[in-house]
């Protein structure tokens, strides 16, 4: 499947292509044959993918490969494990996990969202385009416990970085503003009916919404100019005034 920005239709220049490979868990495929069907075609011979499970339990493996100078990314998913997680989702159901490459962790909801936006290659048995039918309509109940579980930890991680300004703890002031800009880029994709695959890029996209907050991108970039400068308590203060206006916008 073909997954990422090139699925989305929000690709730039510089943008990598994402494929996902799914396999059923108790008939996965032939990972030494995989590495060398790759052998012929990338760039670097070196170059190859991992064996199950190798990159954690949520992004279980795969390859950053280079074909004709273009950066291509193989990851694996485990069609049992998708499964089970849109289930969940359906009801509401996510979880949050550490995943290297994740800073804002990793969503369960995450594996909903790729099948949603996906465009399958090659699926002979259809397995992907049954998933995708269980995907849209954006599930309510999913939308609510993502705005109630995201939009309470907005204020949670200001506050937090506000004790860190008192001690000039840049690194925690940077890492707290990271974390609220995301959880109210979960918020505002949640309210709009937008899966959110990735954290990169999330806060910019959000801010092009129907739904969402004036004035997000300028705030987003003037909120890290100010902890670039050491100014704290600006940086502070638009922090606070995005999360004013998340309330008004979910009242």
């Amino acid at each position: 499947m073909l997954g990422g920005s090139r699925a989305r239709g929000t690709a730039g220049p510089l943008s990598d292509y994402d494929v996902g490979i799914y396999y059923e868990p108790d008939a996965p495929f032939d990972v030494e044959a995989l590495r060398s069907a790759i052998v012929p075609v990338v760039d670097d011979p070196s170059e190859t993918v991992t064996q199950f499970g190798e990159w954690g339990p949520w992004i279980n493996g795969g390859g950053w490969l280079h074909i004709g100078g273009t950066k291509v990314d193989l990851i694996y998913r485990d069609l049992g494990r998708v499964r089970d997680v849109i289930a969940e989702a359906r009801q509401g159901r996510f979880s949050m996990n550490y995943q290297t490459g994740h800073p804002h962790g990793f969503c369960s909801a995450i594996w909903m969202g790729e099948v949603a936006t996906c465009q399958p290659l090659f699926d002979p048995l259809g397995r992907i385009a049954e998933l995708k039918g269980q995907t849209w309509p954006y599930p309510e109940a999913l939308k609510k416990e993502l705005i109630f579980r995201f939009g309470w930890e907005v204020d949670f991680a200001i506050s937090n970085a506000e004790l860190a300004a008192r001690r000039g703890e840049r690194t925690h002031i940077a890492g707290c503003a990271y974390r609220a800009l995301s959880c109210l880029a979960q918020v505002l994709f949640a309210l709009n009916g937008r899966y959110l695959i990735n954290e990169k890029g999330a806060v910019t996209e959000a801010a092009t919404y129907p739904i969402t907050i004036a004035g997000l991108a300028e705030a987003q970039l003037g909120l890290w100019k100010d902890i670039g400068d050491g100014d704290h308590e600006g940086a502070l203060r638009r922090l606070r005034g995005l999360s004013g206006s998340l309330r008004a916008l979910l009242a």
